[in-house]
């Protein structure tokens, strides 16, 4: 650009020395003219470079533009574990949950054992979606547990023991099938200062957590309200839909500024000539209230899914060679005796990163007499290292004279290793535990 200035600058000045010499000589004359008709052709020959120039950067913008999206797997420094972008991706995740804990019994016994999942069960999981049309998305999950005190799979004969679905996502809601969580685990984070785990009096009785065949609805949250709905086919041959042996579920739960209520009910059918006909039940009401550092928690279950129920909260131990699995066996007397526990909670935000809480509970069996127990707990969560969660607790479980309750986390009752049942049965247990908590 500043070549062509300089061009017409010297051209124009030409021009002018031209018309103020009329007496030169001819031939300088002549020169001075050739120099003139020379400088116009460099010119001309500069603007049309301009032009082309011009031209050729448009069509570049134009196809960078118009350039369709790169269809190349994108990597996150930030999700080193993600691969693929919004609205297609997979997802490698999981968590490691190891506690020490020293266990006392009035009996006079003690125990001090490494645990595996005192607020998540150690897992292995990969999950993903892909967005299919506007406003449908696929999504699938696929989760193991994982023991790393041993590296073993408590899986129950699974593979992915604690979770293997796929669903729609829809303006209308999620559809999902396979195998899923129950609507009153996934509620576990409303229950207590816990989540519903290790030192919580209602995880301590037993709480349905997954089943096999399951077809499920979630719905959008309108107006504050949220409703689900399960229905866990059985496996036995030949089952259809209302047949023996299958599991369903209700649920919802309504959010309106700090106040959260909601129900869970769950009940599951005994198979065909099953001994003991009574349906399976668990039942759950829950209010919390945030009150700005911290919440209220108040809890109510009313279940016969307790001691010697026949009823398996994980939906029974799969066999590969049969593909059978019996949530409920029908086989024992328990499942007729029915129990009814509450439990209260707080916690409160010291820091950003310190929480304090804790509880109260009473278990009361409404069928049996004494077969009941009262606990408590206390603790702390330390959320200040990245991914990673340090807590300490301390807790009392006091069975009445025919109970053998046990304290117990997200991977189930401290059994592995336990207490004796004579150690337990009308027994007072206390623990100390700490751990930590890492996700990934």
């Amino acid at each position: 650009m500043s070549t062509l200035k300089s061009l017409s600058a010297a051209l124009f000045s030409a021009g002018i020395l031209v018309a103020a010499l009329p007496a030169a000589h001819a031939d300088e004359i002549a020169d001075l003219k050739s120099a003139v008709q020379q400088l116009q052709a460099e010119v001309q020959q500069l603007k049309a470079q301009q032009t082309q120039t011009a031209q050729q950067t448009a069509a570049t913008q134009k196809m960078v533009a118009e350039k369709p999206a790169s269809t190349a797997p994108i990597w996150n420094p930030n999700d080193p574990l993600r691969l693929g972008g919004k609205d297609n991706f997979v997802k490698l995740y999981g968590d490691v949950d190891q506690f020490g804990a020293y266990l006392h019994s009035s009996s006079g016994a003690n125990l001090t054992a490494l645990y595996d999942g005192a607020l998540l069960r150690s897992r292995l999981g990969l999950t993903g979606s892909r967005v299919i049309a506007p406003d449908y998305a696929m999504n699938f999950v696929l989760e193991q547990s994982l023991d790393f005190r041993n590296g073993g799979n408590p899986g129950a004969g699974r593979l992915f023991d604690r979770q293997a679905w796929a669903g729609v996502q829809t303006p209308v809601g999620e559809f999902r099938v396979g195998r899923q969580n129950t609507i009153a685990f996934f509620d576990g984070g409303k229950i207590d200062f816990t989540s519903r785990t290790l030192g919580s009096v209602v995880n301590a009785f037993g709480v349905p957590s997954r089943f096999d065949r399951d077809i499920s609805y979630s719905s959008p949250r309108m107006a504050g309200l949220h409703l689900q709905a399960h229905y866990a086919l059985s496996s036995a041959n030949g089952s259809t839909v209302g047949s023996n042996g299958a599991v369903y579920q209700l649920g919802a739960d309504y959010t309106n500024g700090p106040i959260d209520v909601g129900y869970n009910g769950l009940w599951g059918n005994a198979p065909a000539g099953a001994t003991y006909n009574t349906k399976a039940e668990y039942q759950n009401l829950y209010a919390d209230y945030n009150y700005g550092r911290g919440k209220v928690y108040l809890t109510y279950v009313r279940s016969n899914v307790g001691p010697n129920s026949g009823f398996s909260n994980i939906g029974g131990i799969y066999s590969a060679a049969t593909g059978v699995t019996t949530p409920l066996t029908g086989t024992s007397s328990g499942i007729n005796n029915y129990y009814n526990i509450y439990q209260i909670s707080a916690d409160y935000d010291v820091t950003e990163a310190l929480r304090l809480g804790a509880l109260y509970g009473q278990i009361r069996s409404s069928t049996i007499s004494n077969a009941g127990a009262k606990g408590w707990a206390a603790g702390a969560f330390y959320t200040g290292y990245k991914s990673t969660t340090l807590y300490a607790l301390v807790n009392g479980l006091s069975n009445d004279t025919n109970a053998a309750f046990m304290e117990a986390g997200s991977s189930g009752p401290l059994n592995s290793p336990g207490f004796s049942s004579a150690d337990l049965t009308g027994k007072r247990i206390t623990g100390i535990e700490a751990g930590f908590l890492y996700k990934f």
